[in-house]
């Protein structure tokens, strides 16, 4: 009986996190169609004078503009990432504990789909967020989801996970 019970929480995780996926990459790919539409060969609109506003930029390179013209590559590195995204959302235990830990991988899943998208059909990213104030690099939503991601791994990992739910998590990992 409690195998079938987490049969069915894994399945109702599994669902839960291909639908929220969807819905991100859905929301990605939807505003950088909105900068192609609203900002390709126009001026910046300034949200904040000096500080913040929606900039298009067609990045052929990787995070931040690095590694121009690379495509090739980030495909293949792409591709790869998702495979051990995917590998590892599947091994997590099934348990409540862990479930932020999967939608973490969802949220770095769908960053990468998002650009990798991009990079596929056009041949480089859309960007469009500026924090002129700082001269920050010019990013879009899936590089958020990737930050995002990235924080909100390292928080688990540090602060919210013992040393034996990580090691759970190996043994997990490792097919154990």
């Amino acid at each position: 009986m409690s195998n079938k019970k987490s049969d069915m929480g894994k399945s109702k995780s599994v669902l839960m996190g291909v639908i929220g996926f969807i819905i991100l990459v859905l929301a990605d790919q939807w505003t950088k169609k909105m900068a192609v539409l609203r900002l390709k060969d126009q001026d910046p609109i300034v949200l904040i004078k000096n500080v913040f506003e929606l900039y298009y930029l067609e990045n052929r390179g990787a995070a931040f503009g690095i590694f121009q013209g690379k495509r090739v590559i980030f495909l293949i590195i792409t591709i790869i990432i998702l495979l051990f995204l995917a590998y590892c959302f599947w091994r997590i235990p099934y348990t409540r504990k862990y479930a932020t830990l999967r939608g973490v991988l969802v949220l770095l899943a769908a960053g990468a789909v998002g650009n990798f998208i991009d990079r596929m059909y056009n041949g480089y990213v859309v960007d469009f967020f500026y924090f002129k104030v700082i001269n920050f690099p010019i990013f879009n939503v899936a590089d958020i989801y990737v930050t995002c991601s990235a924080i909100f791994l390292a928080v688990l990992l540090i602060f919210c996970y013992k040393e034996e739910d990580l090691n759970q998590l190996l043994k997990s990992l490792k097919g154990k």
